[in-house]
């Protein structure tokens, strides 16, 4: 019997033995398992310009964001061409993981404060996974605390309340080059006329485009379904730069949107860039490692 319990202890530290000599001449042949590599630096920063783009914070880090907005470039030498007036949204972007971020905001226009959360529910990815696409969700509520208009007649807090759902579906074709389209429902809870729709469809479309190693140019676009909106109202369009710096990220960009908040730049935008309704705008974004990742 000892015999034999010898004889299959050999057998195993045999077996084991090879299994671990064909793993380190595999290794030395370069035939190591494949791995899975996800796309990253879609965009610069988690915003294209207004909007969100494909990229979150990374688990455990902070993004401060501030983004300032002047008057309108047609307004003339008086104002010094829109630089006169500004609005400012102050904004705090948290990544509670890889996938899911969340965030919250304050606006000088209709002193509006925002919060938002947006989950990854697809990475783009190669290797041993292989993803085409990347796709994310985001839900975001505004609360509007600018003085009622009316402030003699009863007014509703719920009245003040604005959310938006969005898909962000897109994808890096090459180090330069990323697409994403941006389905989205704004719903408002009050509304100015009856030719305002509560419910808001529309159909979004950003595309950025690497210029140098620090500088991309972006462009966005979103396009209201008809019959919606009253007249006075246009699609928000917007051009811009991003200019990495160290820990920084500049975007310098032209916008025919005044608000920087989904419902604001989505529903309420009056500028018309054939008349030269344009606001000059940049974000400025610094990020802060609140957590570092835990190392396996």
């Amino acid at each position: 019997m000892k015999k034999l319990k010898f004889a299959l202890l050999l057998l195993c530290l045999l077996v084991y033995t090879s299994g671990q000599a064909q793993d380190d001449l595999l290794s030395l042949l370069g035939e190591e398992e494949e791995t899975t590599e996800y796309a990253k630096a879609s965009f610069k920063t988690t915003r294209v310009i207004n909007g969100h783009s494909l990229e979150n914070v990374a688990g455990g880090v902070m993004d401060m964001k501030i983004s300032h907005r002047f008057g309108m470039l047609n307004s003339g030498a008086y104002n010094l061409f829109g630089l006169d007036q500004a609005s400012i949204r102050i904004g705090l972007d948290y990544g509670i993981n890889d996938r899911l971020m969340v965030g919250f905001g304050r606006s000088s226009h209709n002193k509006v404060y925002d919060g938002f959360a947006k989950l990854k529910l697809l990475r783009q990815s190669s290797g041993k996974k292989t993803m085409p696409i990347s796709l994310a969700i985001l839900s975001g509520v505004y609360l509007k605390t600018i003085e009622w208009q009316q402030p003699e007649r009863e007014n509703y807090f719920s009245s003040r309340l604005e959310y938006t759902h969005q898909l962000i579906l897109g994808r890096k074709f090459s180090e330069g080059t990323t697409l994403q389209f941006m389905p989205t429902v704004v719903h408002r809870n009050l509304v100015s006329t009856g030719d305002d729709a509560h419910d808001v469809i529309l159909i979004g479309a950003a595309a950025r485009q690497k210029l140098t190693k620090r500088v991309a140019i972006n462009v966005e676009y979103y396009h209201a379904l008809p019959e919606q909106l009253p007249t006075d109202r246009k699609n928000s369009l917007a051009i811009g730069f991003d200019i990495e710096t160290g820990g920084h990220v500049f975007q310098l960009h032209f916008t025919n949107s005044t608000s920087m908040i989904e419902p604001g730049f989505l529903t309420e935008t009056i500028g018309d860039w054939g008349k030269g309704d344009i606001h000059f705008g940049f974000n400025v974004s610094r990020v802060f490692t609140i957590r570092k990742p835990k190392t396996e």
